[in-house]
């Protein structure tokens, strides 16, 4: 099992819907990753250089780029409904 994180960095112009990103967007990624999504979530970040992460749990670092190759322009093209920034993303294995 992997952990992709999503980290949207916090500048004085970035602006971030918080609500738009758990109702639509992360459910969209949820979606588009299928049966390989084990769970997923967002935190509203209230220090430190970034203003929110989201997280999914996927079965597999091959599963979720499968799912990206098949739908990740549609999951990319919904950032703009949500931020202006690009966020970093991180993917690393689950070890607990």
């Amino acid at each position: 099992m992997i952990r992709v994180t999503f980290l949207y960095p916090k500048t004085d112009e970035s602006t971030f819907d918080m609500d738009y990103y758990t109702s639509t967007h992360m459910p969209m990624l949820a979606a588009a990753l299928g049966d390989d999504c084990q769970s997923w979530g967002a935190d509203k970040i209230t220090s430190g250089p970034y203003e929110a992460i989201g997280w999914a749990l996927v079965s597999s670092a091959e599963a979720f780029g499968a799912a990206m190759t098949e739908k990740g322009a549609e999951v990319r093209a919904d950032v703009a409904n949500y931020t202006n920034v690009r966020p970093d993303v991180v993917m690393g294995d689950v070890v607990r």
